[in-house]
């Protein structure tokens, strides 16, 4: 299995099968419009200027699991992210990323990564302090912790790193390099 065997809904709800993206070096990231990783979308913009040439797409799903920061419709949502950051990657219908309700791409990154812990920074110790309180064992399983989690899928449909969302954007743009 590989991420070309699942489809995803779009911003407008229409089918996209990720087998459009065949051959292309994928950064598939859970984002919302109001959590302070949010202006990770400019990084994110950034590097997609860069590399989308050299076939990097960035696969954008709002998701409102964490903290309730992705409150609007998917209108909403596209708007205030190409409105305040200029983003031009795909975005796509708003999911869930854990839980019954979590879609099929999700559960197989969740299933096919690991945790990896959060760096020893104070916003990577300050998260470890929030999660503790909604979930004991949360080092200890792969679920999606919070927005801007991302997964980085190689030419063949492959995972080959996820990044947790205080990874600094040099090391997520080296490695996309790398993969490039």
């Amino acid at each position: 299995m590989n991420v070309y065997d699942f489809t995803v809904k779009a911003q407008d709800g229409k089918e996209v099968s990720l087998e459009d993206y065949r051959g292309k070096v994928l950064l598939i990231v859970n984002t919302a419009t109001g959590c302070g990783f949010t202006p990770q979308y400019d990084e994110l913009q950034d590097l997609y200027d860069e590399h989308q040439k050299d076939g990097l797409e960035i696969l954008d799903f709002p998701c409102n699991q964490f903290g309730e920061q992705a409150p609007g419709d998917d209108e909403e949502i596209h708007s205030f992210c190409t409105g305040r950051f200029g983003i031009t990657f795909p975005q796509f219908s708003k999911i869930d990323v854990n839980g019954e309700n979590a879609i099929p791409l999700y559960k197989w990154l969740t299933d096919n990564t690991t945790f990896e812990g959060f760096d020893k920074n104070p916003m990577g110790l300050m998260m470890s302090q929030v999660l503790k309180k909604q979930d004991k064992d949360y080092k200890n399983n792969s679920l999606v912790k919070w927005n801007f989690t991302k997964f980085l899928i190689n030419r063949e449909g492959e995972i080959v790193a996820r990044f947790e969302p205080m990874t600094s954007l040099k090391k997520v743009k080296a490695k996309v390099e790398e993969v490039l």
